[in-house]
Parts: C-alpha cells; structure tokens; sequence
C-alpha cells in the first residue's frame, strides 16, 4: 500500500466502552479501501473498562506505536488513599457526585481549572517530538486526531506547525468548549477562555474537521466559521454475525452503557413504576435490566423504592463479544438521553448497535433531536419526553402487550449507510 495514514488516540484496546470503538472500526476497515493505518496511542493509559475481545478487530495491516504517558490520576489515587478516601481509583471519582467530600471537591477544581484542556496535556510535548521524526521517516504526510481527549488535538496542532503541508483531520466525538462534562469540573471563566482559545487554534489549523452529530455540525461551524463534515458512529455488521434473537421468558428492557450524573434515566424507571403499581400483569412479566457502570446515585434512587428494586437488575460491564449475545435476550432496548446537556444533538455508540439487533428501541429525551430523526427515519423506535409520564406509560404497555401477544420480533432492518465499513468509506472520502 502506498496511501499511509496516521491516526492519534487515547483510546485503543484493550481499553472498553464506546470511545475506542470508533477509530477501532475504521482502523479494520482502512486497509479495504487502500489505506494503511498507523495508529499512535499511550503505552500505559489510565481507563477504567477493558476489554480484550476488542484486539480481534485490529487489522494484521495497522501499526500500532504505544509511546509512554504520565497522567495525574496516580499521584492523585496516592494522595486520596493517604487521606482515607474510600474512592481513589478512576477519574470519574473527581467528576461524578454531589456529596463530594472536601479533598474530592479540591481535587475536582484542580482537574477542572488547572488541567487544560485534560489531565492527558502532559502527553503533548513528548508525543510532538516523537511523532515529528516518525511521520518523515515513514513517508506519512496525513494525521487524524481524534477528541476527548482535546489534548490529543494539540498534538496535531503542533505537528501541523512544524509540518505545514501535513494533512490533519480533527475528529471530535464530544464538544470541547461546549462540553456539559466542564460543567461537571467546576470549570471557572479563566480556564473558560483557555479552552476556548486552544480550540479555536485547532478549529482555524486542521485542514478537516469532523463531528458525529447533525446538531454538533452546525454548533462547530457556527465555532470555526467553517465546513464540518459529518461522519457519525455505526455498527459493525461483523460483530452481529453471531446474534440469535430468542423469545424471552420476561419482558426484558435492557439499557446498555454508562449511566452517569448527567444521565437521568429516573423519569423512566417512575413511569415503569407506575405501570407496575396499576397492572398485575404486567407486574409479574417485566424486567428492567442495566449493564454498565451505574452512577451511585440512581442505583440508591432504585434500590430505596421496594418497588423499582423488584424488577430492575444491575449488570456488570461485558466484553463487547458477550453483549452481541445479550442483545439476543433482550425485548426492548432503552436508551436515555434526559438530563444531559445539548441532549437534541447526542447520539451514543450503542444507539447504532441497537438498530443492527433490529430489535426495538425505546428512548427519553428531545423527541426532535438527532438521535430521534435516526430512530424515525429507520423506524426502529420511539423518542419520548422524558417529563410525559403518560405517554412512556401508554407507549411501554403497547410494546408489552405486543410482546406479550408475540408481535414484538426484531423486525427492523439498520440502514446499511450506518454500517462501519459504509462510513469508512466516506472518510477515505475525505482523506
């Protein structure tokens, strides 16, 4: 192959979750369409889900350059530890909770505030000076950066200013000034106007950008002034080779991925809730199943309701080999997009994954969002305002009594334009 590409992420396998999947995918797919990959990625990442089954996907054809990072997150395990806090492993303990203790909340504002854009900054300066030697000696003259973490776009900053005829291609999964996680950090105006500053440099140098979502297209546009290409996440068809839809003994909604503070999936659980209180019936044949990390708080908000706590369960993460399979034990798939910020533009990974089950798709949030528009136009379900508890109820008892009356098949056919390979396609496209 002639046509070399270097892509530069943070996530990778044998990390987990739906971060890593999107450059994994394309990474597979690349060498179909002529294009040899190069893949550059921490040697010793901090990330709290693994995943090995992932390490099939990558292609014999991809080299993988696995370069040393120092992350805060040690030093801070250490530090919180040595003052007796219980919760000392992962970033998300800084984030997440409004019952912060004191070191917690300290912590947080120096994660929000001082590490800009991420903890992962201090990757940037020995990555830069790595990869400035790599790119000539192998002849490659196009870099992808991809973000969160936006640190990572800063390494493509920097090599585009020492190499201005290097062809850069930002990706951004996640906004970056606009991002609700700041919110989350404590993030003060100064450290405000830092991010900003940094991402407009990203947004005027790269030659390329692109975003996941219709809605994030128009707000990165409205940043840059510029284009924004569309690129959004998919499905691989290969993974759901191996699925086997089968009748299920209960009516089992099942929401996979992580529940976090900004996600708010009780509006939801009240409306299950209230259906249980008034059938009997449907009392005894539903179950709500979530597997993923769950935030502590709405775990507590099930487990304090005997009722909810009845028919709702709590499911560890599985490698994504395992979850093909549970997709085929499932009645109905949930997805939640209430509480998060920008909510009419998200459209997580595993929306994508439901619609190549073919089973059906119950979700709450902007019923005239993007993630709703890609429901309606595959017709594979149904977006509802997570406030009309009524209209959950109503909608929920149509999809149980179908269930119940057999009618409930995977039915559906995923539109092939969101198969992975598809979308590999169009960025070689725009390579």
């Amino acid at each position: 192959m002639e046509k070399k590409v270097l892509i530069i992420t943070y996530y990778w396998p044998p990390s987990g979750g739906s971060g890593v999947q999107r450059w994994l995918k394309f990474v597979k797919y690349l060498p179909d369409f002529g294009w040899e990959p190069y893949v550059f990625t921490p040697e010793n990442p901090s990330f709290a889900m693994k995943d090995e089954s992932l390490l099939k996907d990558i292609p014999p054809e991809a080299e993988v350059i696995k370069f040393p990072i120092w992350e805060p997150y040690n030093a801070f395990s250490r530090i919180s530890s040595a003052v007796g806090e219980k919760n000392s492993q992962a970033s998300t303990a800084v984030a997440y909770g409004k019952d912060k203790s004191f070191f917690q909340k300290v912590a947080t504002w120096i994660r929000g505030n001082l590490f800009i854009p991420d903890p992962r900054v201090f990757w940037v300066r020995p990555s830069v000076g790595f990869l400035n030697d790599f790119i000539r000696d192998n002849g490659i003259s196009t870099i992808i950066t991809t973000g969160p973490p936006h640190s990572v776009h800063l390494i493509g900053y920097r090599l585009k200013r020492k190499n201005p005829s290097l062809k850069w291609l930002a990706d951004f999964r996640d906004p970056w000034s606009e991002w609700g996680f700041l919110d989350s950090l404590s993030v003060g105006k100064v450290a405000r106007r830092v991010h900003r500053r940094l991402e407009s440099k990203v947004l005027r140098s790269a030659d390329t950008l692109i975003t996941i979502t219709p809605f994030y297209v128009r707000r990165f546009e409205a940043l840059s002034g510029r284009n924004v290409r569309l690129l959004s996440n998919g499905f691989d068809h290969e993974d759901f080779e191996t699925l086997r839809i089968q009748p299920t003994a209960k009516f089992i909604v099942r929401h996979v991925g992580i529940i976090n503070e900004k996600c708010d999936p009780r509006p939801f659980m009240s409306a299950v809730g209230a259906l249980v209180a008034e059938h009997l019936e449907f009392a005894k044949n539903v179950a709500v199943d979530f597997v993923g990390e769950v935030h502590p708080q709405f775990r507590a908000f099930v487990d304090a309701s005997p009722l909810m706590s009845a028919f709702t369960t709590f499911t560890p993460a599985v490698p994504h080999s395992e979850l093909i399979q549970m997709y085929g034990r499932s009645s109905l798939l949930l997805i939640v997009l209430t509480g998060y910020k920008d909510a009419e533009g998200y459209m997580p990974g595993k929306l994508f994954e439901y619609l190549a089950t073919g089973l059906p798709v119950i979700g709450t949030g902007p019923e005239n969002g993007d993630a709703a528009a890609v429901l309606n136009e595959t017709g594979a379900g149904i977006m509802l305002d997570g406030n009309n508890r009524e209209k959950l109820k109503a909608t929920l008892l149509t999809f149980y009594q179908k269930w119940r009356s057999g009618a409930l098949d995977a039915t559906s056919k995923a539109d092939l334009k969101y198969s992975r390979k598809e979308i590999a396609k169009r960025l070689t496209e725009l390579l």
